[in-house]
């Protein structure tokens, strides 16, 4: 099937160079750790508003977006385990509907959300150090920069090294949001002295557009988990490795997603968690003193530097995958000869990060472009209803439960979100939209080459 769009007959092949170096564990950590950055530290508040202060209805939210996402996991793990490449989304989108389409991901990618992504971490990781001393403007902009090139340096030196990393950094932020989940439970006054209940209060059919609104936020806290397929020509024993590290991985999500947000609430109560931009901090403090809160800010320093390694471990096996289709720069496809990794992809990625890290366009770019990356994930779980087509007779390692029914409710949730975007936010879906679309010249250069 691929032969007759001019690529390899054996994509598969093309990337044996890649060494399978990361197993189970590495991956559920992964899958955790590029999805926790520092939104569990702040979005809930806004949640919590867009509710009207109702825990029950907020709760709710986030666990719908938690088994969301989890029935998208499971897709992806069917697919991953079908084709355990380099490239992962990528891969599925290429092989089912074509390399145009495939191409515009991995250019949104490669553009503006991976590396917008990277620079937003840098940043942040810049203003939570401003909790421990002052930080200049100039040395705000270094900092970031220097995170970045630790960054590249750590993922060209090894999968290994920066898998192993990842973990550890990993591990010591869900440890962090666990002791802090269950100490704000056990050390606040409670929901009770709140009058707050874990069931929603007032749940109506007028309350379904501010859930509509609060679950885009929630999709959005939860997003990551889909990057891990990215690596799939480094997993070992990818076919039964995948699948299961993506549901330990999203179900660890929605348990701890869920205790940080009622142990926020049993802190503060509803009204001033819905008030504090930053609840985590906020929480604390007032719980424990500023001491407390100074450890929160350094298990947060941990997490984002753990979510921006985890961005750069997997999107750049994306453009390295691109370049061995002929679809990117040639060298970005070149393994290193000793250290076995695709050394000038990262490097690139790093590059174009720092540059929006310093000039600052990260924010403005990855504002417009974010939701767009919806659209690929929709399509990308619409890809398994393409190859149950027309792989009938193959025999699978792992198939999604409950199919056609769990790839569908995904979808359709990726659907809705980028619709609502688009009609809530017409101009701002427009320019992400426009931004996506400027990869068609370029993939016409690259198909011309």
């Amino acid at each position: 099937m691929a032969g007759a769009r001019g690529l390899p007959e054996n994509p598969g092949t093309m990337h044996s160079s890649l060494e399978r170096t990361i197993g189970f564990k590495d991956l559920a950590f992964l899958v955790v750790g590029v999805v926790i950055g520092s939104g569990i530290f702040i979005v809930p508040a806004t949640v919590l508003s867009q509710v009207n202060g109702d825990v029950g209805t907020a709760l709710l939210v986030w666990f719908a977006g938690g088994i969301l996402s989890l029935l998208g996991a499971l897709t992806y793990g069917e697919l991953g385990a079908m084709r355990p490449e380099a490239g992962g989304l990528y891969v599925y989108m290429r092989d089912a509907f074509g390399p145009f389409i495939a191409f515009l991901f991995g250019w949104t990618l490669f553009l503006a959300i991976g590396a917008g992504s990277v620079a937003t971490l840098a940043n942040a990781f810049v203003g939570y150090l401003g909790a421990f001393m002052p930080v200049s403007n100039v040395a705000g902009k270094a900092v970031a920069v220097l995170m970045v090139v630790v960054l590249a340096a750590l993922n060209i030196r090894g999968t290994r090294e920066s898998a192993t990393v990842t973990t550890w950094a990993t591990a010591v932020k869900v440890g962090a949001l666990v002791i802090m989940g269950i100490a704000l439970l056990v050390a606040g006054p409670g929901l009770d002295a709140f009058g707050a209940s874990l069931v929603p209060t007032n749940l109506t059919l007028a309350v379904l557009p501010a859930i509509g609104t609060a679950m885009i936020g929630v999709l959005w806290a939860y997003e990551g988990w889909q990057w891990v397929t990215f690596s799939g020509g480094e997993i070992v024993d990818a076919p039964r490795t995948l699948p299961r590290a993506l549901v330990v991985g999203t179900t660890a999500l929605i348990l701890l997603y869920c205790l940080a947000n009622v142990g926020y609430v049993a802190a503060l109560g509803p009204a001033e968690a819905m008030r504090s931009p930053s609840i985590a901090a906020t929480a604390v403090d007032a719980q424990f003193g500023a001491t407390a809160g100074r450890l929160v800010a350094i298990a947060i320093l941990i997490s984002i530097f753990s979510a921006a390694n985890a961005v750069v471990l997997t999107g750049t096996r994306v453009f390295y995958a691109m370049a061995r289709d002929g679809l990117f720069f040639h060298r970005l496809g070149e393994v290193h000869a000793t250290l076995r990794t695709p050394a000038f992809s990262i490097g690139a990625f790093c590059v174009w990060a720092t540059v929006l890290a310093v000039s600052g366009t990260f924010e403005q770019l990855l504002t417009y472009v974010v939701f767009t990356g919806w659209i690929f994930y929709g399509l990308g779980a619409a890809t398994v209803f393409v190859f149950r087509r027309k792989e009938a007779a193959r025999v699978r390692s792992f198939s999604v439960p409950g199919y056609p029914v769990t790839p569908i409710l995904f979808v359709a949730a990726a659907f809705a979100l980028v619709v609502n975007t688009l009609v809530t936010q017409p101009l701002r879906g427009l320019a992400g939209m426009g931004v996506v679309l400027l990869g068609a010249p370029a993939y016409l250069v690259w198909r011309r080459r």
